[in-house]
């Protein structure tokens, strides 16, 4: 988001994880997000109230076939996100959502909600993060390779993969990933 403001793009966060602590950029300041589902529901009250554990409790947030009424009410009155987002029509919206793989894979939530704001003539682009400790291990990548697919099949949306926390890999790994990276690029 920091480079997005530096270069005069106007950029808002909408946060659709219910489990979500806070926002921060570089360590250096905390970003405000302009739409937040924590002001509706928090994945710690669902916690607390159904003693469900963090992926039940995510799953009951955000599920809309369980009797939750905020994704509910965001996929059948689009009208209200409409309305909040509509002011942002020529900006970029980032839509942080939780990492739980079972949202992506196992069940139709976060698809249903990208469709209803293609509907409302948003352009999506979905950004899967595979943290880097899972290219230290042959079979931890191809895991994580095999996740990102089957995110990918199931939101139906453009897809980048993006390996973060690239500043934990040592020095000898990051060679070999630059190493590879320069394999497959001589290859294409």
């Amino acid at each position: 988001m920091a480079h997005c403001q530096n270069i005069g793009r106007s950029v808002h966060l909408f946060n659709l994880d219910p489990a979500a602590e806070k926002f921060e950029t570089f360590n250096v300041f905390v970003i405000m997000t302009n739409l937040d589902i924590r002001d509706l529901i928090t994945l710690e009250d669902v916690m607390e109230e159904l003693q469900y554990g963090p992926n039940g409790g995510l799953i009951y947030c955000l599920d809309h076939n369980n009797h939750n009424h905020i994704i509910r009410f965001l996929l059948n009155n689009m009208d209200w996100l409409e309305d909040e987002l509509g002011e942002y029509e020529d900006d970029y919206l980032i839509i942080d959502c939780p990492g739980q793989i079972e949202l992506y894979t196992h069940f139709p939530i976060i698809r249903r909600i990208c469709e209803c704001l293609q509907k409302m003539h948003f352009r999506i682009c979905g950004v899967y993060l595979l943290e880097s400790q899972f290219i230290q291990d042959n079979s931890k990548f191809f895991a994580g390779v095999l996740s990102a697919m089957s995110a990918m099949i199931s939101i139906e949306i453009p897809h980048i993969n993006v390996l973060s926390k690239m500043d934990l890999l040592g020095k000898v790994k990051k060679r070999e990933l630059e190493r590879r990276a320069q394999i497959i690029v001589s290859h294409n």
